[in-house]
C-alpha cells in the first residue's frame, strides 16, 4: 500500500492528469445520475415534438429520426461506451499479465507458444480481427467486450514478458528459489509486483482504444445496434449527408465526448506512466 500512496502523491503533481481524472469522474457521474434525476427515457418517441426536432426546452439536444430524445440516448450511450471501454481493458490487461508472466518466468514451451500466439494476433490489423470476430459472434455488448478484450492482450503480454525476464534473475528471486519457495509463490509475491507497473500505466489508454473500437464498429453498422444506444451508433447518423450538414445536434455531442474521453484517458495514462517510472518523470525536470 505504501508504494500505491507514493504513486498517487506523484500523480497529483501532474495537473493535466488530475484535471483529466476530474473530467472523467464528472462524465461517469453524469451518465449514471442525470438520466434518473431528469427522468429521461432513451427509447420513447415524442410524437408531439416530431422527428428530427431541433434543440428546445423540452429536448435540449433535439430528437432523432424516430422522435427519441437525443440527450437521453447520449447519456445512456455513455454508459454503454464506458462499460465496453473499461471491461475490455480489464480483460486484455488481465490476460496479458497472466500470459506474460508465464512466458517470462517459466520459459521453455510456455515462452515459445505464448509469444508465437502473440505474433499471430499482432500480424493482423486489430480492427480487422475485431470486425471479423464480432460479425461471427454477433454485435451484443457482451460479445464486443469479450472480443475487444480478448484480442488486446498480446502487447500487454510482451511488456510483462520483458519485465519478467529481467526480474526472474534478480537476487531476491534467486534467494526465494534457494529457500524452496513454490513457483506460484515466486510469481505472485516476487515477480508480479516488480513487473506489472507498465501494464497498470497502460490501462487508461486501453480504455480509450476500446471506446474507439466500439465506436468504429457501431459506425460501420456491425457494432451495438439500435434501439440500444452507444456513442458509436449515435455517430452513425453522420453518415447521412443531410444529418452531417443540417443536424449537428445529432452527431456533434457524441463525437466531442468520444474525443474528450479518449484525450483525458491518454493524459491519465501518461501521468500514471510517469508516476510509476522512477526514471525521467516530467515533474522532476520542471
Amino acid at each position: 500500500m505504501g508504494e500505491y500512496k507514493r504513486v498517487w502523491a506523484r500523480l497529483r503533481k501532474d495537473r493535466r492528469a488530475v484535471i483529466s481524472l476530474w473530467i472523467l469522474a464528472a462524465e461517469l457521474l453524469c451518465v449514471l445520475v442525470l438520466p434518473v434525476l431528469m427522468g429521461l427515457e432513451p427509447n420513447v418517441t415524442d410524437r408531439a415534438a416530431g422527428f428530427w426536432a431541433p434543440p428546445s426546452p423540452a429536448h435540449w439536444l433535439g430528437t432523432d429520426d424516430v422522435g427519441r430524445d437525443v440527450l437521453a440516448r447520449l447519456l445512456y450511450g455513455g454508459r454503454t461506451s464506458l462499460l465496453v471501454g473499461f471491461a475490455s481493458a480489464f480483460i486484455s490487461v488481465g490476460l496479458g499479465i497472466l500470459l506474460g508472466l508465464l512466458a517470462g518466468y517459466r520459459r521453455g514451451p510456455w515462452e515459445f507458444w505464448i509469444m508465437r500466439l502473440a505474433d499471430v494476433f499482432q500480424s493482423f490489423p486489430n480492427i480487422v480481427l475485431v470486425l471479423c470476430m464480432v460479425s461471427l459472434v454477433g454485435p451484443s455488448v457482451g460479445n464486443i467486450i469479450l472480443v475487444t478484450g480478448g484480442l488486446g492482450w498480446p502487447s500487454v503480454a510482451r511488456m510483462i514478458y520483458g519485465n519478467a525476464l529481467t526480474v526472474r534473475d534478480k537476487e531476491f528471486v534467486l534467494a526465494a528459489r534457494a529457500l524452496g519457495a513454490r513457483h506460484r509463490t515466486i510469481l505472485w509475491r516476487n515477480i508480479l509486483p516488480n513487473a506489472v507497473s507498465p501494464a497498470w500505466a497502460s490501462m487508461a489508454q486501453r480504455v480509450g482504444r476500446a471506446i474507439l473500437s466500439e465506436s468504429s464498429l457501431s459506425f460501420l453498422g456491425v457494432g451495438i445496434s439500435t434501439p440500444q444506444a452507444s456513442w458509436g451508433n449515435l455517430m452513425r447518423s453522420a453518415s447521412q449527408l443531410s444529418v452531417l450538414t443540417g443536424r449537428p445536434w445529432i452527431w456533434l455531442p457524441p463525437g466531442l465526448l468520444i474525443v474528450l474521453t479518449v484525450v483525458c484517458l491518454q493524459l491519465v495514462g501518461e501521468g500514471l506512466r510517469d508516476a510509476m517510472d522512477p526514471r525521467g518523470r516530467r515533474y522532476f525536470s520542471s
